[in-house]
């Protein structure tokens, strides 16, 4: 069960590869919205005949507000959302909701540091593009897999000239995080989004800085852990309740299919709606979300359904097991 959308019909306008694994989908919305840096868009996919929603940030926006483009990486361990929207094509249908704005850029500070991981350039882009004509002071950090695998980066080498620095693991260049985070004077903010490893070294750098936690900002896709996705098994003894989830999908997922009713509403470890309480497990709790804090995560007394998921104990003999209660 989420939250209350406004749906609305999109037609795909164009879908272009623009790196490796990576499509630009450009949509055309039944009605017109004016959208901002950080702003992202929930569609409705199709995933084994089960339809469900998934979220993605706007890249940028045509100027009668009618077009909006999307990045969408295709994960190698997708749970079916990145699968349906690059087998989209030109003259296709689908419901998206209006766009909305979790992941807001606050002007006027003295300085912004703005750091991608892969795909995460998508929501960082367009608030350089506006820092630019703002003729702010910002430099841009983004991380790659390798060129290939760099979206916009001719774009943005373009725009943003030494402004922006680029890493790619496949030449063994990463963000020096320690270095970073030294460099950042007091009063800068910093926006970042990427992978969950890459965001949590951030901010606890940041932490250990003593900087402004409030200038810290950061938006992710919950699709990044600290353990391979494996199937595994949920039950819901309250409910007499109890299934498999798969390596594609998510406890939420899982559950919806077998008709209990959850709170959702982002689906990317955000909003903390889907919390449910852990009462045992067998394996890891590994979790992907950035509602919980470093204290609560240790403690594993909860855990968001959406995106967090179990692994297996080392040198385990069976699949891991979760035991939880529902609101």
């Amino acid at each position: 069960m989420s939250t209350d959308q406004k749906w609305q019909s999109a037609t795909v306008v164009s879908s272009t590869e623009i790196a490796e694994r990576i499509r630009r989908i450009t949509l055309r919305l039944e009605q017109p919205h004016t959208v901002r840096p950080g702003t992202h868009l929930k569609v409705q996919v199709n995933i084994n005949g089960h339809w469900t929603t998934r979220s993605y940030s706007i890249v940028d926006s045509s100027d009668d507000n009618h077009e909006l483009s999307l990045s969408v990486f295709h994960t190698p361990h997708s749970r079916g959302g990145s699968t349906f929207m690059h087998t989209l094509k030109a003259g296709d249908e689908l419901r998206a909701s209006s766009p909305m704005q979790d992941f807001p850029l606050r002007i006027g500070a003295p300085e912004y540091v703005l750091v991608a991981g892969g795909i995460g350039i998508t929501a960082i882009r367009s608030m350089a593009a506006l820092l630019r004509r703002l003729g702010a002071n910002y430099t841009i950090h983004y991380a790659a897999r390798s060129p290939e695998a760099m979206a916009y980066r001719a774009e943005l080498e373009a725009e943003h000239g030494d402004r922006l620095h680029t890493y790619f693991d496949s030449q063994g260049k990463r963000i020096d995080i320690p270095a970073l985070i030294e460099s950042v004077s007091p009063g800068t903010e910093l926006y970042m989004c990427g992978p969950i490893r890459l965001m949590d070294a951030i901010r606890r750098a940041w932490n250990q800085a003593e900087l402004d936690p409030t200038n810290l900002r950061f938006e992710t896709f919950g699709n990044s852990g600290w353990f391979k996705p494996e199937q595994f098994s949920v039950a819901i003894p309250s409910l007499g309740v109890s299934t498999e989830v798969g390596q594609n999908e998510s406890i939420l997922e899982a559950l919806e299919k077998l008709g209990v009713e959850m709170m959702s509403d982002c689906r990317r470890g955000e909003c903390g709606l889907c919390q449910v309480k852990i009462l045992n497990t067998s394996g890891q709790v590994d979790h992907r979300d950035v509602f919980f804090s470093d204290r609560q995560k240790k403690n594993s007394e909860k855990l968001c359904a959406c995106v967090s998921r179990i692994a297996s104990s080392e040198n385990a003999s069976s699949s891991a097991q979760i035991s939880i209660d529902v609101p």
